[in-house]
């Protein structure tokens, strides 16, 4: 083992400097990436539209060139899927991540280039390896297999030049035949689509091996390892997998999930570490195991620009960069990257907790939150909220999603919280009462609207039957994969859904 990391540390040892020195030189870093992009893509459609060879400044490229939702950039997107070429980067784009994201239902397909394929995706996971030995030298973890649960789309061709899919299968299809020595399942099971069928596959052909970390999102992952337990009959998962060591997981925030994991996986040699990367990038990795902030990955060939919250929705926000941000401030997240995405606006808002280097914490989504009253609730006082209320009443929470109930005569508004528990709290008026309290003291909107229940009534929380948010997602067919439960919402659209669900199927 120790010959085998020695090798591979060295391998990484230029890797780990060239980390270091953007964590170094961070602004200049970034600024570097920025030119290299406009150098790139000046010759394209885009590039000659915006003038990108007389952009001198940072400056120059905000004021030139408008932010983009997907919507505003969707005909741009159109083009390339007909095999256009030279449109927003130089050449043919042949692949298409395919992204239910979570801000609607309608399917998005981000381009991926060439380059955004190697610099930024596949390298980011090798980033992952490397950071992760050099926090842990003594590391068993290439002594196995690492069992990857992605996405359920597998790649389809939209022409003869164009193909889509789930990212992870847009990996897999590109990734050398050797990979499989390394990572379990298979290509052909990876890319079943049917999410049922795939589990079964996966622990047939995964119950006897040694795997020794596991890949993918929180929720998913669980009801894998779940299974797993079910189909060998084994107490815990270290009695199928004794050498398994680390998640290695993103998507959604993994701190509802933790106490689970950790029934299942009860040792306190496990590590967690967490990734932010999605379609459009892959964006920073927790490289400190004692802190749950992430390094931003500054040299990928992703440039960024960040709109602060309380201004976001204005007619045309500001967009600072990197050397501007303040920290604890929330912001949403705006890229421009090797893929051709030039100031696009992703959906995702996250925070600084420091800077030199800087380091990120994903705080929720630009659609996602709750300001039915001026509240402005979002997933991360949501998120804290909930786990402080968990921690008082011993309790663990399986899936959730919260709303608004709107005033109606002489009713006032109130937040309506559908939760489907592990662990029931013993007592759920105090469970409500912890998660009021704890609201109040995150976010000061949401007091002032509570403040003697003048504008907001005390929680409303109700109890979901277990399997409602999987029959859910079920129905709707996004099982698996990058697909994610809605948390928050500004509307009752998902809550009445699954009431719905809930009195049709389950209360019968």
């Amino acid at each position: 083992m120790a010959i085998i990391n020695s090798i591979v540390n060295w391998l990484n040892y230029k890797r780990i400097y060239e980390i270091d020195l953007f964590k170094k030189h961070p602004i200049d870093t970034q600024r570097e990436v920025l030119f290299e992009l406009l150098d790139h893509a000046r010759d394209t459609e885009f590039g000659q539209k915006y003038d990108f060879r007389s952009i001198a400044t940072e400056n120059d490229f905000k004021n030139r060139i408008p932010i983009r939702t997907y919507e505003d950039y969707s005909p741009f997107i159109d083009r390339l899927l007909k095999g256009e070429k030279n449109v927003v980067w130089p050449g043919e784009t042949k692949w298409f991540a395919k992204s239910s994201g979570t801000t609607n239902d309608k399917s998005k397909f981000i381009p991926v280039s060439k380059h955004s394929l190697e610099d930024v995706h596949y390298r980011g996971f090798k980033d992952v390896l490397a950071l992760y030995l050099k926090n842990n030298p003594e590391s068993g973890v290439l002594l196995g297999k690492s069992l990857t649960l992605g996405g359920s789309h597998r790649v389809n061709s939209f022409n003869n030049n164009s193909y889509y899919g789930d990212l992870s299968a847009i990996l897999i299809e590109n990734t050398p035949f050797w990979s499989d020595f390394i990572r379990i399942p298979p290509a052909e099971v990876a890319l079943i689509e049917e999410f049922e069928e795939k589990v079964v596959k996966i622990i047939e052909q995964s119950r006897d091996e040694n795997v020794t970390s596991l890949a993918g999102v929180p929720s998913w992952n669980l009801v894998l390892l779940k299974r797993v337990l079910e189909a060998t009959g084994k107490n815990n998962i270290l009695d199928v997998w004794p050498n398994l060591e680390v998640f290695i997981h993103g998507g959604i925030k993994f701190d509802p999930y933790r106490e689970q994991y950790r029934q299942i996986i009860p040792s306190d040699k496990m590590k967690y570490m967490e990734t932010y990367n999605a379609s459009e990038g892959f964006f920073a990795i927790q490289d400190n195991p004692e802190s749950t902030d992430m390094l931003l990955m500054l040299d990928y060939g992703i440039y960024y620009e960040f709109i602060p919250m309380d201004q976001f929705h204005q007619e045309n926000p500001p967009a600072v960069s990197l050397q501007d941000i303040e920290l604890e401030k929330n912001y949403a997240m705006v890229i421009s990257t090797n893929g051709g995405l030039w100031r696009y606006l992703i959906g995702d808002t996250v925070k600084f907790t420091r800077r030199n280097p800087y380091k990120i914490k994903i705080t929720g989504r630009t659609k996602h939150y709750i300001n039915a009253f001026g509240e402005e609730l979002i997933i991360d006082n949501a998120e804290e909220a909930l786990q402080v209320a968990c921690s008082r009443t011993n309790s663990t929470i399986r899936e959730y999603t919260a709303g608004p109930v709107f005033m109606s005569g002489d009713e006032k508004g109130k937040h309506q919280w559908l939760i489907e528990f592990e662990n029931k709290p013993d007592d759920l008026e105090h469970f409500i009462s912890v998660l009021d309290g704890t609201l109040k003291t995150l976010n000061s909107d949401y007091e002032a609207k509570r403040h003697k229940s003048i504008t907001l009534e005390r929680p409303q929380v109700d109890v979901a039957p277990d399997g409602l948010f999987y029959e859910w997602m079920k129905q709707r067919g996004k099982i698996g994969g990058q697909n994610k439960i809605p948390r928050l919402a500004n509307d009752r659209v998902y809550l009445d859904q699954l009431l719905e669900l809930q009195r049709n199927k389950f209360e019968k």
